[in-house]
């Protein structure tokens, strides 16, 4: 019993601790906020491509994070960027693995796709 005590009280500061670093390296944005920024800014939805052609916010480009890891290259390290998923979690991990290797900007959409309520583009 004590045992199982101290790996949950473990694994509730694990949990404080990775949820307080997030909020240092990413910036949760509101709709309202992450559309005032987002079109001067790398749009990146981390979905998967089948989730991405389903619908996706204007503009954004997807590279899943399964893919991030080998695609980062890809984004400047010199211009914001907004990150978006479906409901919050993969963003906030992909800001994670972004801010270790020295990107400093970065923001992602309160809620995910799924709150998102502006204008959206489908694959035919």
């Amino acid at each position: 019993m004590k045992a199982l005590l101290i790996i949950l009280g473990a694994i509730i500061i694990y949990s404080v601790v990775t949820y307080l670093m997030q909020r240092k390296m990413v910036k949760a944005l509101t709709e309202e906020e992450f559309r005032a920024g987002y079109r001067k800014a790398q749009l990146i939805d981390v979905r998967e491509p089948e989730e991405f052609a389903a619908g996706h916010i204007l503009g954004a480009r997807n590279i899943p994070l399964t893919q991030l890891r080998m695609r980062m290259k890809e984004l400047r390290k010199d211009q914001p960027i907004y990150l978006y998923c479906q409901n919050g979690l993969r963003s906030g991990r992909a800001a994670q693995m972004l801010y270790r290797k020295g990107y400093r900007d970065l923001y992602h959409l309160k809620g995910g796709f799924k709150k998102w309520t502006g204008k959206i583009k489908k694959k035919a």
